[in-house]
C-alpha cells in the first residue's frame, strides 16, 4: 500500500496559520490534497494535523484526516515522532510525505517520484534541486577548488535536499525510530532531482508571494 500523508500544523512561527494561507483560491493544504488526487498513484491520501479547522478543509477536499496528539504539533515535536505516531495508526509499505508548503510541486513530479521509490530498492528516498554552480560551506568550496577556475557546467551539481516530497519503507523506518536512532535517514538513501521551481518551500510572506506570482505559470489557470 502507498499512503501519501500532508503534514499541516496550524501554527507556525514565521507565517501564521500558513497552511490555510489562500493561494490561487485555495488554502495551501487544498492545492497539496489535489496535487495527490490528481497524481493518481495513491492507496490512501491524508492530512497530518492537530487542528479539527485544517481537518475540515482536508475532508472536504477528499482526503482523510489523521488528527495528532496535541503534543506532537508544538515547535519542539519532531518530524520523526509525528511521522511514527502516524504511521503506527496507518500501516503502509510505503509512506509519502508531500509538502502542503512546496505548492510548486507538480503532480507529474509527485507521479515520478513514487515511481522512482517503489522501482528501487531505497529505504529513503529525498527530493532535491540541482544546484550546477560554485558552492562552499564555512567558507570552503564543496564542489569546486580555489586552484583553478572550472566553468560551472563542468562542475558536479550539488544535491540540495527541499523536502518538497519524501518517501520512506516503514519496515525500516519503525523499529530503527524505536531503537532510538535517527528513522529519517535510515537504510538505503536515494536522491531524486525535481525542478527549482518544485524546490520553492514556503516559509515566510516573501516566499508565500513568490510562489504566488508563479503558481499559474507552473499549473496553469485551472
Amino acid at each position: 500500500m502507498k499512503i501519501a500523508v500532508i503534514p499541516a500544523r496550524l501554527g507556525s512561527q514565521r507565517m501564521k496559520r500558513k497552511n490555510l494561507g489562500v493561494l490561487h483560491g485555495a488554502p495551501l493544504i487544498a492545492h497539496a490534497v489535489r496535487k495527490c488526487i490528481k497524481a493518481d498513484v495513491f492507496d490512501e491520501i491524508w492530512v497530518n494535523s492537530e487542528a479539527d479547522e485544517i481537518g475540515e478543509v482536508a475532508l472536504a477536499e477528499g482526503a482523510g484526516f489523521h488528527k495528532r496528539p496535541p503534543e506532537l504539533a508544538d515547535n519542539i515535536a519532531t518530524s520523526e515522532q509525528f511521522t511514527y505516531e502516524f504511521l503506527k495508526c496507518h500501516p503502509c509499505e510505503y509512506l509519502f510525505q508531500v509538502h502542503s508548503i512546496a505548492p510548486l510541486l507538480t503532480a507529474e513530479e509527485v507521479r515520478a517520484f513514487v515511481g522512482r521509490m517503489t522501482k528501487s530498492d531505497c529505504d529513503v528516498l529525498l527530493s532535491c534541486t540541482l544546484e550546477q554552480i560554485e558552492c562552499a560551506m564555512s567558507d570552503m568550496p564543496v564542489n569546486f577548488t580555489f586552484d583553478e577556475k572550472t566553468n560551472s557546467q563542468e562542475l558536479d551539481p550539488i544535491q540540495r535536499v527541499t523536502w518538497s516530497i519524501t518517501a520512506w519503507r516503514p519496515a525500516t523506518f519503525i523499529p530503527v525510530y524505536e531503537a532510538g536512532k535517527t528513522a529519517t535517514y535510515a537504510g538505503k538513501i536515494g536522491f531524486f532531482p525535481v525542478g527549482r521551481l518544485a524546490g520553492h518551500i514556503i516559509k515566510t510572506e516573501d516566499d508565500f508571494r513568490i510562489a504566488e506570482a508563479l503558481f499559474e505559470l507552473v499549473h496553469g489557470s485551472s
